[in-house]
């Protein structure tokens, strides 16, 4: 075990005080900020340890006002997209460790975020700075926010009137090369299965029309997805109907991997080979994109950097807390597969 003398020495962190508490780095970040579900005894353990190596002064030098919390949809941090904000949280997490600024993670179970709610949270966790992980404030919500002067960043989001500081993939650029790559194959009748609920969301929209719009001969039908299942199943029930309606697209672009899988599986199931009759591409990256079969060709986002560039963005607005709203996009990257291929090949 690493003694006390040394670990002072350098930048201390919650694996040192989970080593030395011998409990899990979940615990000790859950005891760092506040969280409920620990009992006393473990809570003074671990506070006890954190001071001892001199974690706690180290987080006390970084002034008041600095704790912080992000705030997650329970259906995104749980379900289909558990490894996409996985990523995000871990980057997010890992960023403000290395800062020495407390990081409480909550979940919601609202479609949308109230004033209450966000109150309650802000809270709980004494904090002065707010994560929207994948989470939409309403209008009314936001304008609360900007009144009270509450630092946030959107992470995974896009604030149209840019008042926030947001985070997010390359929505547009990325579906416009992922939709390039599909009509580089020689396609020119493609579907986009999709959802437009989010900001981010209709950017790919635009992508998906401006290839399309900038490629003579090509026509690209947007899809809207339903609303009230998983992932795996809207993509393989959409992409039946398609099929019973006598669709002749050769190429199908999908708001996530894990709708293109199950639009792939469907199209399968139904004799057309995967990619001679039809192509599939995806978009986020995702593990299972590698597990399909042929490998799913997709645009991977860098979840980890999403976190960290939130991190940032939220140490500049504590900084500067009249400064501008930025607004980041991280490039995302095609990933080759095998479900791409010229048209009748």
């Amino acid at each position: 075990m690493t003694d006390a003398a040394s670990i002072s020495a350098r930048r201390p962190r919650q694996a040192d005080i989970a080593e030395r508490a011998g409990v899990s780095i979940s615990t000790v970040s859950r005891v760092l900020a506040n969280e409920p579900g620990i009992s006393d005894s473990v809570r003074r353990h671990v506070l006890e340890v954190a001071e001892e190596i001199g974690y706690l002064a180290r987080r006390q030098a970084s002034g008041p006002g600095h704790q912080l919390v992000a705030l997650v949809h329970a259906v995104q941090a749980t379900a289909d997209l558990s490894s996409f904000y996985d990523g995000v949280l871990r980057g997010l997490r890992e960023a403000a460790e290395d800062a020495g600024m407390p990081l409480a993670v909550r979940l919601t179970y609202a479609d949308a975020i109230t004033r209450e709610e966000l109150e309650r949270h802000l809270a709980e966790a004494g904090a002065g700075g707010l994560f929207l992980v994948g989470v939409d404030a309403p209008e009314a919500t936001g304008r609360w926010l900007r009144e009270a002067g509450i630092p946030v960043v959107l992470v995974n989001g896009a604030d149209p009137g840019l008042t926030f500081d947001c985070v997010s993939p390359s929505n547009f650029y990325g579906a416009r090369q992922a939709t390039e790559i599909l009509l580089a194959a020689g396609h020119r009748r493609l579907a986009y299965l999709t959802r437009s609920v989010r900001p981010t969301l209709r950017e790919r929209i635009r992508g998906f029309e401006a290839a399309i719009a900038a490629t003579p001969g090509a026509r690209g039908t947007v899809v809207e997805l339903k609303q009230g299942e998983t992932g795996l199943q809207e993509g393989i029930n959409t992409m039946k109907t398609l099929i019973a309606e006598g669709t002749d697209v050769t190429a199908v672009l999908c708001l996530n991997d894990l709708i293109a899988v199950g639009a792939m599986e469907a199209a399968q199931r139904t004799g057309r080979r995967v990619p001679d009759d039809i192509s599939f591409m995806g978009f986020d990256g995702l593990p299972c994109a590698a597990m399909a079969s042929p490998r799913l060709a997709t645009m991977d986002v860098p979840r980890e950097k999403l976190g960290r560039e939130a991190l940032a963005l939220m140490q500049a607005r504590l900084a500067s807390p009249h400064e501008p709203a930025r607004q980041v996009l991280l490039a995302v990257r095609p990933q080759a597969g095998g479900s791409v291929a010229p048209p009748g090949s």
